[in-house]
């Protein structure tokens, strides 16, 4: 299965493309971060994110899409800003009929390194190690993007429209999991960020 991994960012927005085999193996495809100066109108800036996106969506053809989820900051306008991106990236897929995968950080920290409060490092290490790669991509946006997108599929996130049997062939804990979230989804009470 071929992973877009989204870390949102307006700054730094980091992209990372993997193939993933059933038996786990990750694959680096392509690693990369879109770019874009605090000085440029927020309208451009969302522009040049976007259109990025898509040129990696085009050009790779992933068959779905993970993001990291939006959380709770003290500092609202960073919370806004990868909202934004967010959004912006999840209409990118949603306009190619890509299935899409939101996974918090301690649910890709968890997933890469087996300790959902592991820091960047760590982190980083894990993702170079699983990749096969001499050291991790930088910045750490980029590796981010990688570690989410191994997560997703890791985790048996939301599979393409297309895959037929692909839900079938999860594992008991990746179905459990899913049947986990899908009960979260349906009893969880949307939460106000803390100001």
């Amino acid at each position: 299965m071929r992973v877009l991994g989204i870390d949102p960012g307006l700054t730094r927005c980091g992209v990372g493309i993997v193939d993933v085999r059933a038996d786990r193996r990750a694959t680096l495809v392509h690693v990369t971060v879109i770019r874009t100066p605090p000085t440029m109108a927020l309208e451009e800036r969302l522009l040049a994110v976007g259109t990025g996106i898509e040129a990696l969506l085009d050009e790779h053809g992933p068959a779905v899409v993970a993001i990291e989820r939006v959380f709770a900051q003290h500092n609202l306008r960073t919370v806004m800003g990868t909202a934004q991106v967010s959004g912006v990236a999840l209409h990118a897929a949603a306009k190619r009929g890509l299935a899409v995968g939101l996974h918090t950080p301690s649910e890709v920290k968890a997933a890469i390194t087996g300790y959902g409060s592991a820091d960047k490092k760590q982190v980083q290490a894990m993702v170079a190690r699983i990749l096969g790669l001499a050291e991790a991509p930088k910045p750490a946006d980029a590796a981010d993007a990688l570690a989410i997108a191994i997560c997703h599929a890791w985790r048996g996130g939301p599979v393409a429209p297309d895959a037929g049997g692909a839900t079938a062939a999860l594992t008991p804990a990746q179905q459990a999991w899913r049947a986990a979230e899908r009960s979260g989804r349906t009893s969880a009470a949307p939460r106000k960020l803390a100001r």
